[in-house]
């Protein structure tokens, strides 16, 4: 099946990839693990990037953050209004444009503990130059509370469920109010009753005008996504609009 065209729009993409290739290179010998993907990513979207394990759907997401280096090819992003090409970026100006564009929230939470969950919420802000001591935690506790959370703004991760513990990097996610949420497999080691209702608060997310980009090996999921496609040995597969 050829790949359905992305969704129309007078506006440039949000997100676009051009002919992405990344390969690793190990004593074994070299692997491709991204065969010249080429992707546009619309805001608003809510896109689904499905395939089995070792697809490729983490490195795609990783090519999108400048988490690792491409091997060819090139990354655009819209930044207020100017296109940045996310691999030009030194790692300096690099890490400050994924905290300020960015919020990427993994399957295993990635939350620091140590810190109160409030304190995990704030850390994007603080990384990025955007701590104000007053405002700073008022904005963690409103984000906890969307996430109905408020009521542990101060205990540590390890004294909240797992589903818990994904809401609060959700939040955490949100810290910076990032234009583009990406999330990896975030649902996957939730139980199903959690899991839907973490989908729940993506679809909220989307309606307030947030682009999420979620890696998921559910293909149950397809319907509820805006769009999805599927990548198999480091290629697109299909692409489809959902209704």
């Amino acid at each position: 099946m050829s790949p359905a065209p992305p969704p129309s729009s007078s506006n440039p993409p949000l997100i676009e990839l051009r002919e992405a290739v990344k390969t690793y290179v190990s004593a074994a010998g070299s692997f491709t693990a991204l065969k010249g993907v080429s992707l546009t990513v619309q805001a608003g979207e809510f896109l689904g990037i499905l395939g089995k394990s070792g697809a490729g759907k983490s490195t795609l997401l990783n090519m999108i953050t400048g988490v690792d280096h491409l091997t060819s090819g090139e990354v655009i992003v819209q930044t207020n209004g100017r296109a940045v090409s996310v691999h030009e970026l030194d790692e300096n100006d690099l890490a400050l444009w994924r905290g300020r564009t960015l919020g990427v929230i993994f399957q295993s939470f990635q939350l620091l503990p140590m810190l109160t969950l409030v304190q995990n919420v704030m850390l994007p802000m603080d990384l990025c130059g955007l701590y104000r001591p007053r405002e700073s935690r008022q904005r963690a506790l409103e984000l906890l509370e969307m996430v109905e959370l408020e009521d542990h703004a101060y205990k540590l991760p390890t004294f909240i469920s797992g589903g818990q513990q994904q809401r609060v990097a959700i939040a955490r996610a949100l810290a910076n109010d990032p234009p583009v949420i990406v999330a990896d497999e975030p649902t996957g080691s939730l139980d199903s009753v959690t899991a839907d209702n973490i989908f729940d608060l993506f679809e909220r997310l989307v309606e307030t005008g947030k682009t999420i980009l979620m890696v998921t090996h559910d293909h149950g999921l397809m319907p509820r996504f805006s769009r999805y496609l599927r990548i198999a040995d480091g290629e697109l597969v299909t692409e489809e609009a959902n209704a």
